[in-house]
Formats: structure tokens, C-alpha cells, sequence
């Protein structure tokens, strides 16, 4: 195995070593798919990225992401961090103005003063769940969710369980609970990744605190997690959870575990069709090379 760059970053992060870490490998021609699984792995970050193309095809770069469970098409962190590696220190990009192309498509990404924004696909909205459904799943009880909103499937190229709570209290005492989780979603095609949110949060410049748990990925808990949020984004536009179709927020995720990171949240909808933006910081950390 040749020599092969990778640098470390933290996404989501106002300062460094918090936020969420991200591998960026370089140069990965002649890698397998297996291989690149190895070094995800290795890496022991939720994600790792690969840049497969040192120069743009179709006005975008190709780039593959991985957790230590699979290779996904989307992820919004390692899209960040991965724009942030080409247009900061690989490309030396100055227009603010980059693209990636993903599993799921291409997708753009925009700098605006410290803050790297990708515009997400359009959300669609799949099943629903009762809250006597989800309880035994989140270890809580019925008291603990919010009555007001729906326990719903929303995909933006991954697809979460988003799950309103009714406070901080409640996002901080969830723990999934693998066998009632299996219980209830047993077809694999269905999604068993899960955000939990509530309009309390520890940081008061946040207007919603999220929790983020893809075990089935190999992920228990995920400190910032960007394709999550941009559902979420699409949920709050879609049902009016602040009052009106229009969002314009910041959320606080990681807390409890110690990550803290801040995402900043845009969506709004008009008769045809769902904007969704996400946003935040990269802390460049550490540079390295693949043995």
C-alpha cells in the first residue's frame, strides 16, 4: 500500500477538539472497498472519507464516506469536513464555492464568514410511529414525549426517526433499547437510526438540544450528526414546530457525551418544494500518512 495522505478535522466545532472528527484520506486509488472499510475502522471515528478525484468531474469532486458498519451515500459532517480539506488545503478554493459528489447525488457547499453550509435534497416524509410505540425503544415514559408532534421517518439522502421529547430532562435520560428497538423494527429496509430532540437546551444561543443514535452503523451515540439535523430541519419546516414554515436555528448536540457540538440550522417550504441548509464550523487538526 503506497503512501497516502489523511487529515483529521472537527465538524460542527466552534473550538477545536470538540464537535464531531472526521478522517479525510487522500489519493485512495487502488484502495478496495474492503480496505477503505479497514481503515474506517482504524480510524474509529464515526465516519472517514475518501477524495477519489484530484480534480472535478461534472463540477464536482467524487468522494466516498464510510462509517465502521458500511459505506453510506450521504452524511452531513463528513461532507463538511470533506469540502473543508478540499476548498482550504487541497484545492485552495477562493470563491467560497465547492461541490461533492455523493452516493445520493451532488451536493453543494458554500463558506459564509467562519461557516461551511451544504444545501441538502428535499426531505421526504415516510411512516409514523406512536409514542406508545417508541417508549420501550427509548427506555422513557409517555409523559416524556411531546404529544404535539409526530414520531416520523425523514430522509434527505439517509433516512432518521425524528422524535420530539418533551424536555431536557428526557433527551438526557434516553437510552435505546436494542431488543425493543428490533421488536418494533424488524424489516432491515426500514431505519432504526434515531434523533431525539427538546426545545431545552444547556447552551442558551441554541434553540433545541439533539441526541443522535445509530447503533446499527456501529455509531451508539453520534456527537454531531448533519444529515440527521437536515431531517430534522425539513421536520420543524414541514409541521410548523416553531410556528411557521420558515427555520432559521442553532442546535446543540453531543452534551452528553462530552463532544459538545453547534449546528446551524435554514429550512423553509413553499407549495412546491423544501430548502434545507446546514451549517457550522471545521477545526483542522492533525495531519498524517496511511503506512
Amino acid at each position: 500500500m503506497k503512501n497516502r495522505t489523511f487529515y483529521i478535522v472537527d465538524v460542527f466545532a466552534e473550538h477545536k477538539y470538540s464537535g464531531n472528527q472526521l478522517a479525510v484520506v487522500t489519493q485512495p486509488d487502488g484502495l478496495s472497498a474492503e480496505q477503505m472499510l479497514q481503515i474506517t475502522r482504524e480510524m474509529h471515528f464515526s465516519e472517514t472519507t475518501f477524495i477519489c478525484s484530484d480534480r472535478q468531474a461534472d463540477g464536482g469532486f467524487d468522494v466516498r464516506i464510510y462509517t465502521p458498519g458500511e459505506e453510506v451515500p450521504f452524511a452531513g459532517h463528513p461532507t463538511l469536513g470533506t469540502a473543508y480539506v478540499l476548498s482550504e488545503i487541497l484545492q485552495k478554493e477562493t470563491s467560497g464555492h465547492i461541490k461533492l459528489n455523493l452516493g445520493v447525488g451532488q451536493i453543494p457547499v458554500t463558506r459564509e464568514g467562519d461557516l461551511l453550509w451544504m444545501t441538502t435534497h428535499a426531505p421526504r416524509f415516510g411512516r409514523t410511529y406512536t409514542i406508545e410505540d417508541f417508549a420501550p425503544v427509548l427506555s422513557l415514559d409517555a409523559t416524556d414525549f411531546d404529544p404535539n408532534f409526530p414520531i416520523q421517518v425523514v430522509s434527505t439522502g439517509l433516512p432518521f426517526v425524528i422524535v420530539p421529547l418533551a424536555n431536557l430532562h428526557a433527551v438526557r435520560r434516553s437510552r435505546i433499547n436494542p431488543e425493543a428497538l428490533e421488536t418494533l423494527i424488524s424489516d432491515p429496509k426500514d431505519t432504526r437510526e434515531i434523533l431525539v430532540c427538546a426545545p431545552e437546551t444547556y447552551n442558551p444561543d441554541c434553540q433545541l438540544n439533539v441526541r443522535v443514535y445509530v447503533p446499527l452503523m456501529g455509531i451508539p451515540e453520534d456527537p454531531a450528526t448533519g444529515s440527521a439535523n437536515s431531517c430534522l430541519a425539513g421536520y420543524l419546516s414541514e409541521h410548523k414546530y416553531f410556528g411557521s414554515h420558515t427555520v432559521s436555528i442553532q442546535v446543540e448536540q453531543g452534551m452528553e457525551i462530552h463532544r459538545p457540538s453547534c449546528l446551524h440550522l435554514k429550512a423553509s417550504k413553499t407549495d412546491s418544494d423544501h430548502l434545507i441548509q446546514v451549517g457550522g464550523q471545521v477545526q483542522l487538526i492533525a495531519k498524517g500518512t496511511l503506512l
